[in-house]
């Protein structure tokens, strides 16, 4: 089951301290570059995966054509041309 958490300033407040305590106060704005930077590098990463898949869908559908689209002249020469493909 999935729970929405609240976060009142006293929780937020409380959360900060105990970051401060754990990495001290200079390493808190080179912690939040390196969070920054991987998250940017994630969705960049991930924008990058749906184009490919797109591009991937767009030539996969137009490489070949579809019989049903093709005429018997046309299937009749596709043929032709593949068996011939085979045979070198």
């Amino acid at each position: 089951m999935l729970f929405a958490i609240a976060l009142g300033s006293t929780e937020i407040i409380l959360i900060v301290a105990v970051l401060f305590l754990l990495f001290g106060a200079s390493r808190l704005p080179q912690l939040a570059k390196s969070l920054g930077q991987s998250r940017k590098a994630f969705k960049e990463g991930m924008k990058e995966a749906e184009e490919e898949e797109l591009a991937d869908k767009k030539l996969s559908s137009a490489a070949a054509p579809k019989i049903s689209e093709m005429s018997d002249d046309e299937l009749a020469r596709e043929l032709r041309r593949r068996a011939e493909a085979n045979q070198s």
